[in-house]
C-alpha cells in the first residue's frame, strides 16, 4: 500500500503532538496495538501491512502514515433501516 504523505500538512493537523515518529512502545501506548500485533502486521504481505520504517535495528512509525493507513482500512457498519 502506498501512503501519499505529500498531501498532509503535518504542521497544521498534528501540532498538538510532540513528535511525528513513534517507537513500537509509543504506538502501543497511543494507538493500542500491542508489540506482538505490530510485528505480525509488519510481516503481513497484504493490505494489512502496517507502514513502518526501519533505521538500522530500530523500527519507527510515521504518525501521519499510521493515521492515513487507519482511515483507509475503516470498515463501515451495516445499518438496519427496516424495523420488524
Amino acid at each position: 500500500m502506498n501512503v501519499n504523505l505529500e498531501t498532509v500538512d503535518f504542521e497544521t493537523q498534528y501540532k498538538m503532538f510532540s513528535k511525528r515518529w513513534l517507537s513500537p512502545n509509543d504506538l502501543a501506548n497511543e494507538y493500542g496495538f500491542s508489540k506482538s500485533t505490530q510485528a505480525k502486521m509488519r510481516m503481513a504481505n497484504n493490505s494489512s501491512t502496517i507502514p513502518f520504517s526501519k533505521i538500522g535495528k530500530f523500527i519507527r512509525y510515521d504518525r501521519v502514515a499510521i493515521d492515513t493507513w487507519l482511515m483507509n482500512h475503516q470498515i463501515q457498519g451495516k445499518t438496519n433501516d427496516t424495523v420488524n
